[in-house]
Formats: C-alpha cells, sequence, structure tokens
C-alpha cells in the first residue's frame, strides 16, 4: 500500500498558473429586492485588501474569505464585498445602518 498524499494533485495548465474561477470563486445569479446580483465567493487566498460590507458596516480584513455582490445590470464600480453572513442575513436587515458615537466615518 502506498502512503496518503497530502498534497494536492497538479491540475491541468502552467504550473502556479490558476484559473480565474479558481482564484475569485464561481459566479451565481440571485434575485434581491426584484433584482438579479451576480454573487461570488472570495477565497481567503484571494482577498488581498481591506473592504467595508455594506451589511453591518465593519471592515473585512486582508485574508477573509467574503462575498462580491453587484446588480446584473450594474457597472463594475457597483461592486461591494460582505461578509458572507451579512449577504445571508440581507433580507433580516434594516435598510438603514446605525452608527455608534466612536464609530469611523468612511
Amino acid at each position: 500500500m502506498s502512503p496518503r498524499r497530502n498534497r494536492p494533485r497538479a491540475t491541468a495548465g502552467p504550473p502556479g498558473q490558476r484559473s480565474e474561477s479558481d482564484r475569485y470563486g464561481l459566479e451565481q445569479t440571485e434575485s434581491w429586492r426584484g433584482e438579479e446580483w451576480v454573487v461570488r465567493r472570495v477565497g481567503g487566498s484571494a482577498a488581498a485588501k481591506h473592504y467595508r460590507c455594506p451589511g453591518c458596516d465593519q471592515e473585512i480584513p486582508p485574508g477573509v474569505p467574503h462575498v462580491v455582490a453587484w446588480a446584473r445590470e450594474g457597472t463594475v464600480d457597483d461592486r461591494r464585498h460582505w461578509h458572507a453572513a451579512c449577504w445571508n442575513a440581507k433580507d433580516r436587515r434594516t435598510a438603514r445602518v446605525q452608527r455608534s458615537r466612536n464609530a469611523p466615518r468612511h
């Protein structure tokens, strides 16, 4: 019996090069507020910048898996980065997030 393999097997293509769907995740279409939204789940290794979640108004630091969503009819500038839990709870949230007095004004 051969030993168990702990490393992932090589995929097709040049070594060290990942496809766009591997890096950014697969896109799905969801309906929200009567509009079609494109939703992409981003893994922690692909999250390289700080973002502000529109659901909770908290920062998403680099390296944290999250969701990128934008309206199907929107532009690239309309993309928003959400915590996965905030995106899943978007229907249960109020329309306006209340900030505390000491919250940063970004």
